[in-house]
């Protein structure tokens, strides 16, 4: 809850990857809020009050996982709908021609998207939410210490410097800073 407050309002791809991150932690407990309590919520270091609200919010987002039949596999719909914003930006700052640099990266990483596609059946999924489980996947890799190929490390790192690039203009647009009338790139 307060990982995921300070990421939302900094970085939206850490917040997005952090979220699927704790939807994946509510199904190891088996959507399971004492063991949520046990495992989580009391080994954080904080008073009774931030405890309390924790809780809370674990217990809101297990109703949710339930309500939107995500108990096993898939993601929340807030999550969903963040992937669905950051393509829109993606699509708007791509039609915008003073973002040259950023036109340059959405192709230099257009090769990798395709790959990944092709090798993961994601053949509905968009170029963003493609990046974005390319990125997971990745973290998980790294958590479980599995290695990594030398292709995989390259993909990510082109795919890593995309999407920190389209999270930065997503907090730029946020803050109504990012379409102004300024002819130069951001």
């Amino acid at each position: 809850m307060i990982t995921a407050s300070q990421k939302r309002k900094e970085n939206i791809a850490e917040y997005l990857l952090y979220m699927w991150q704790i939807e994946d932690i509510i199904r190891a407990n088996g959507l399971d809020m004492d063991k949520i309590k046990s495992n989580i919520i009391d080994r954080y270091p904080a008073d009774d009050e931030t405890l309390r609200r924790m809780a809370e919010w674990y217990e809101s987002l297990i109703d949710m996982m339930r309500r939107e039949d995500v108990a096993e596999k898939g993601h929340l719909q807030m999550n969903k709908n963040i992937v669905g914003e950051l393509a829109q930006l993606n699509n708007r700052v791509l039609a915008d021609p003073k973002f040259d640099e950023y036109r340059k990266e959405f192709y230099a990483t257009l090769p990798f998207i395709v790959e990944l596609r092709a090798k993961a059946g994601e053949a509905k999924a968009g170029e963003i939410e493609t990046c974005f489980n390319a990125l997971y996947g990745v973290l998980m890799l790294r958590l479980a210490n599995k290695p990594i190929s030398d292709e995989t490390a390259k993909a990510v790192a082109q795919i890593s410097r995309f999407i920190a690039m389209l999270a930065k203009y997503f907090y730029l647009d946020e803050h109504d800073k990012l379409f102004n009338n300024d002819d130069s790139e951001v």
